[in-house]
C-alpha cells in the first residue's frame, strides 16, 4: 500500500509499505477512503521530530470501510463504514469510564510517561502506524470505530475523528454562560469549528482572532465577528472595549505552541529539532519551551473569573506562566486532548442532519490524491493557496 511517511523536518514522502494484517483478535483492518492533514501533524513536521523515526506512517483523522476483523470483534463487520477516533482506548478501564479516553489505562504509553496511544503520532504516543495510508490496522476495534451510514459523502463524517470532538470539548471546557461571549484565538480548522460549535452550545457572541486574511474572511462569512491581530496593537484593550470594559467570559486558545512571536522559544524549539534524537528528546521533555504568545494573550483578554480552554497543543516542560495574574484574576484553566468517544453522541445528530448545521461538507479547502500529500503538508504549513483543511484520498 501507499502511505505518507516522515523522513525528517519538513520532509514527508509517499512510500510503499506492506499492507497491515490482523495482529490481535481485537483488531480490524480498514481500507481508508478519506483521511486528513491535521494542524497537530505540523508539530511533527516542524517541532517534535526528535520523537519521530524515518518511515513512520503519519495521520490520525481517517475513515473507511472495514475489510477484515479479528476473532473477538462483535460490533463491526466487513463492509461497515467507520470513522476512527484519533486516540486508541479500551472503553472499559477506570479512565474511559470517566470519559477520559485520552488517559486510557489500557493503552497509556507508560514508558514515555504519556496518556493513551494515538494513531500516527510519534514515539511519545506509541509509534502506532497512522491513517494517511491505503489501509489501517485498528486495535481494540469494537471501541475504536464509529459506525456511520452509507450515502452521505465522507466529508459529512470524517471530522468525527478529531476536528469535531476537539472543537466541541474546547467549547465545553470554556464553559461559556448561555448568551455569554467567547473569544477564539486562531482560526485554523479547530478555531473555525469552535466558533460554529459555540453557537450550538448556546454562546451569545463569538469573536474570532487570527492574522491570516483568508481564515478571517472564512469565519466572517458565517456571521461571526473577527479581528485581525495585526491591526490591533493592544488586542486585549480592543476586546475589552467590545465587552463592556471587562473582557469575554471565556477564551479558546486554538493556536498552541507554534504561535507567532516569542523568538527565544522558537529558537529553542528549532534547536531541539536539529539536535541528535537522544539530546533533542531530553531537551523537549525536560527543558522544552513553547511560543506562548496566544496563551499570554488569552490570560490578558479573559475577564476576571473567566475560563481559558486550551485546545492548541503545547509541548514545553519549563514554560514561564504569569502566576500572579492567573491567581489575581481568578482564571480557570482547562485543557487536554479531546476525549472523542465522550462527545460522539452529541455530535452524531448534527452530522446526520442533512441541513449540515456545522457546515462540514464544505469545511475542507483542498482535496488531493494521497500521492500529493507532500504538497498538502507544504501549503498547509506555509498557509499558502488558502490552505485551511487538506483532505487526502488514497
Amino acid at each position: 500500500m501507499k502511505a505518507v511517511t516522515w523522513h525528517g523536518q519538513r520532509d514527508v514522502r509517499v512510500d510503499e509499505h506492506p499492507d497491515p494484517v490482523i495482529e490481535q483478535p481485537s483488531d480490524a483492518i480498514v481500507r481508508i477512503t478519506t483521511t486528513a492533514i491535521c494542524g497537530s501533524d505540523l508539530h511533527l513536521y516542524e517541532v517534535l521530530n526528535p520523537f519521530m523515526s524515518s518511515g513512520d506512517i503519519l495521520g490520525h483523522e481517517p475513515m473507511g470501510i472495514v475489510e477484515e476483523v479479528g476473532a473477538e470483534i462483535t460490533k463491526v463487520k466487513p463492509g461497515d463504514r467507520v470513522v476512527m477516533p484519533f486516540q486508541i482506548s479500551c472503553g472499559s478501564c477506570f479512565m474511559c469510564g470517566q470519559g477520559l479516553q485520552t488517559q486510557c489505562e489500557t493503552t497509556q504509553v507508560r514508558e514515555e510517561g504519556m496518556g493513551a496511544a494515538l494513531f500516527g503520532y510519534s514515539k511519545l504516543y506509541g509509534s502506532v502506524p497512522g491513517g494517511q495510508a491505503g489501509f489501517l490496522r485498528v486495535p481494540l476495534a469494537d471501541y475504536n470505530t464509529i459506525k456511520v451510514p452509507d450515502g452521505p459523502p465522507d466529508e459529512r463524517f470524517l471530522y468525527l475523528s478529531d476536528v469535531l470532538p476537539t472543537a466541541w470539548q474546547a467549547v465545553a471546557y470554556a464553559d461559556v454562560p448561555k448568551g455569554g461571549t467567547l473569544v477564539v484565538l486562531g482560526l485554523g480548522p479547530i478555531g473555525d469549528m469552535s466558533c460554529r460549535v459555540a453557537l450550538q452550545q448556546g454562546a451569545g457572541r463569538v469573536i474570532g482572532v487570527d492574522i491570516v486574511p483568508e481564515r478571517l474572511e472564512r469565519v466572517r462569512s458565517r456571521g461571526f465577528e473577527v479581528l485581525n491581530l495585526d491591526d490591533h496593537e493592544n488586542l486585549a484593550g480592543t476586546i475589552r472595549d467590545m465587552t463592556d470594559g471587562r473582557g469575554p467570559d471565556a477564551v479558546v486558545d486554538a493556536v498552541g505552541m507554534e504561535a507567532h512571536g516569542t523568538g527565544p522559544a522558537k529558537g529553542a524549539q528549532l534547536m531541539a529539532a536539529i539536535l541528535p534524537d537522544a539530546l533533542g528528546q531530553a531537551m523537549m521533555k525536560k527543558a522544552g519551551v513553547d511560543r506562548l504568545a496566544a496563551l499570554y494573550a488569552a490570560i490578558d483578554i479573559v475577564r476576571r473569573g473567566g475560563t481559558i480552554s486550551l485546545s492548541g497543543v503545547y509541548g514545553g516542560q519549563t514554560d514561564p506562566l504569569p502566576m500572579l495574574t492567573l491567581f489575581d484574576k481568578q482564571i480557570q484553566l482547562r485543557m487536554g486532548q479531546a476525549n472523542v468517544k465522550k462527545w460522539v453522541d452529541d455530535l452524531l445528530p448534527l452530522v446526520l442532519d442533512d441541513a449540515d448545521p456545522l457546515g462540514v461538507e464544505d469545511f475542507h479547502s483542498h482535496q488531493l490524491p494521497l500521492d500529493e500529500a507532500p504538497h498538502g503538508y507544504e501549503i498547509f504549513q506555509k498557509k499558502e493557496d488558502n490552505a485551511i483543511k487538506v483532505l487526502l484520498k488514497p
